[in-house]
């Protein structure tokens, strides 16, 4: 065996061994040496091995082929086979981004939930120097809510309406949840055995796991609602702090100029684009010089199983999980409602205890996420139904599985699917139907990638000079905490902070790159077979 390379850093070491094997002739085998282990849990430094190389090689299943070896407990490291051009690419990537190692990331929001397993600070070192915010305490947040992970908070009631605040933590814990996923996909450290209800279950990481957060709550209530002046106030502080960057998403923002003397600054702004799609001039959040981010899809699916009365199974989608699941096995009465959303309709149908069929009228599309899906759920719940099956555009239905929640079995279904059940229900004295938990399904290149059907869409209206969105990013079933579980959540929300976290590894490996130069890499390398800044989350 001939040892082809050395020691190339303190962080990374390549030796390359030639194996003499005809099937293997184009790659070799690399020992990747990543310095001090991050974790105590060797199932979580296995797991960080696995994560550089997926986005190395673009899927989990290559990077499972791949690796020979991973080393988990004297050191970080692995073995793998490699191509050469693979190889110099990995030590590029791991000997400068370190996860974004000690980049501040300001988050304006709804808070954060400090307890969960995401923010946890163990193999962190001290606060960067350079950090001048504060902790700022209040009801059920108290100075040891921070730490060497949340290294700051600030809360702004200021302009907020009143009852936004009713039955709100007055400090920076986060009631609705939003903020706390937003923060964990940005930077959440690893964490084992995250799922919901069992689905997508696996290690859940924020994109840049070594980054710190600072967060800043000017976002209140139950709806999620944020005052104008509050958020300023917030940048301003942000600003002066010394946040690295700016991750903001929430919309009906007007007060811009805060951005930009942020931008001028050299930080980078982040807004997410807005829910109002598919319509055409929705996207929000377009001035030049911030960052406004699209929905797509993922290629995960959570497809369920339906078995009517007749044994005919279909699929549609849904998080109905196991841990939600209760008498699956039995069949329930099937009725039939043409629209969910028309409460004397769903009356006449006979919806207690039953499973109901309903459609979401075609002259109508979803102009927001959930909008009238959520209504229809609201409905069925109240009068008592005990499963939905809803049917929806195709190019819609599948952006919004988290819309049940675990609240009953809610499968969504095309117009295809649907029209055979009601055929079945027309056919029969009596229809019953028999909804299966739902199942996670990775690798479906069907779905992905593929612009939300709800994600806003350009032209600006305020600035139709301005190409926007300008990125889009993971944002349907995205999987991140939520107090001291783990959720689904889809919206543009979701899709801003991939791409604030790309935004940080970018900050650790060129520090001194200009917002503008920033944005420039992202955009321009986005639409690449496997961009060199693009990477997808648990």
């Amino acid at each position: 065996m001939d040892v082809r390379s050395a020691f190339t850093s303190t962080f990374l070491l390549l030796l390359a061994l030639w194996m003499p094997l005809p099937a293997l002739a184009s790659t070799e085998l690399y020992i990747v040496y990543m310095g001090e282990k991050k974790h105590d849990d060797p199932s979580l430094v296995i797991a960080s091995h696995h994560d550089v190389l997926t986005s190395l090689l673009g899927s989990k299943d290559e990077a499972l082929k791949s690796i020979v070896y991973s080393y988990k407990h004297g050191f970080s490291g692995f073995a793998a086979m490699l191509t050469e051009s693979q190889a110099e690419e990995l030590s590029s990537l791991l000997q400068r981004a370190r996860h974004g190692e000690d980049i501040i990331v300001g988050v304006v929001d709804s808070g954060i939930w400090p307890e969960s397993r995401s923010f946890d600070d163990r193999g962190y070192g001290p606060v960067p120097a350079r950090w001048k915010g504060t902790c700022e305490t209040g009801a059920e947040f108290n100075a040891s809510s921070c730490n060497r992970k949340i290294i700051g908070v600030r809360w702004y009631t200021g302009g907020v309406e009143a009852d936004a605040l009713q039955g709100e933590f007055m400090s920076a814990r986060d009631m609705g949840g939003h903020g706390t996923h937003v923060a964990s996909t940005i930077a959440g450290s690893p964490v084992r055995n995250a799922s919901s209800g069992g689905l997508a279950a696996g290690v859940a990481r924020g994109g840049a796991p070594r980054a710190r957060l600072a967060i800043y709550k000017a976002c209140w209530g139950a709806r999620t609602r944020c005052g104008g002046a509050a958020i300023l106030a917030a940048i301003d502080d942000a600003t002066n702090d010394g946040v690295d960057v700016l991750s903001l998403s929430l919309g009906g923002f007007e007060e811009f100029a805060g951005t930009l003397h942020a931008v001028a600054r050299g930080i980078p702004v982040v807004f997410s684009g807005m829910n109002d799609g598919p319509a055409p001039q929705t996207v929000r959040n377009t001035v030049p010089w911030v960052i406004t981010v699209a929905a797509t899809m993922m290629d995960r699916s959570f497809p369920t199983v339906m078995q009517l009365g007749n044994n005919e199974r279909l699929v549609g989608q849904s998080h109905y999980s196991d841990d939600a699941a209760v008498n699956t096995s039995e069949f329930r009465m099937l009725v039939h409602s043409r629209r969910c959303n028309n409460v004397t309709q769903l009356a006449s149908a006979n919806a207690s205890g039953n499973v109901v069929l309903c459609y979401e009228p075609s002259d109508t599309p979803f102009n927001h996420p959930g909008q009238k899906l959520g209504s229809a759920i609201d409905n069925v719940k109240n009068l008592g139904a005990k499963g939905l099956i809803f049917a929806g555009y195709s190019s819609n239905v599948l952006d919004r599985t988290d819309s049940c929640n675990g609240i009953m079995p809610c499968v969504l279904v095309d117009y295809e699917i649907a029209n055979r059940i009601a055929f079945y229900i027309a056919s029969t004295r009596s229809p019953v139907v028999r909804i299966s938990p739902a199942k996670s399904v990775v690798g479906d290149t069907v779905l992905s990638p593929r612009v939300a059907s709800f994600s806003a869409r350009g032209p600006s209206a305020e600035y139709p000079g301005i190409l926007k969105p300008d990125i889009a990013a993971p944002g349907v079933s995205i999987l991140a905490a939520v107090r001291n579980s783990y959720q689904f959540m889809s919206g543009t929300s979701m899709a801003c902070p991939h791409v604030s976290a790309i935004i940080a590894l970018l900050k650790s490996i060129h520090p001194d790159w200009s917002p503008a130069m920033i944005k420039s890499a992202i955009i321009t390398t986005g639409m690449s077979s496997r961009p060199r800044y693009s990477i997808n989350f648990t």
